[in-house]
């Protein structure tokens, strides 16, 4: 089981050992993203092979809509760091280090796929603006 922490970013603030940060304010709540915003928390774990499984394992978890079910407010909602902590620690250790290693390897495929067809709907864009302006 990886070894983590979780903390409220602070803008500005610097982290020395692999980290990644989880937003938790909106309906993406849980979200997890290489670069800080206002409202995230940071996790930051012992090895780069840790932080990529956690990563990996937070993003299964908004997909499968996990963190939903702990958001609060009625305007904006948002989720505690303790409930973060506790969905994190009960995926965890409900999966199995095998297995697991096979899905996020799978993953990593559907995410380049995925940022693949969204380069090509790009370029399909700016072909229609170019056969429109011409």
């Amino acid at each position: 089981m990886p070894n983590f922490e979780i903390k409220t970013h602070r803008s500005g603030r610097n982290y020395n050992t692999p980290h990644f940060f989880i937003l938790n304010k909106g309906l993406n709540s849980g979200k997890p993203l290489n670069q800080p915003c206002p409202n995230c928390f940071v996790i930051t774990t012992t090895s780069a092979a840790n932080r990529e499984s956690l990563f990996y394992l937070c993003l299964s978890l908004k997909i499968g809509k996990y963190f939903s079910y702990y958001l609060k407010g009625s305007v904006i909602p948002f989720i505690c760091i303790s409930d973060a902590k506790k969905v994190i620690n009960q995926a965890l250790q409900n999966n199995q280090e095998q297995q697991w290693s096979i899905k996020v390897e799978k993953l990593k495929k559907i995410n380049a796929f995925e940022a693949n067809l969204q380069q090509q709907l790009k370029t399909i864009l700016q072909l229609k603006i170019a056969l429109l302006r011409s």
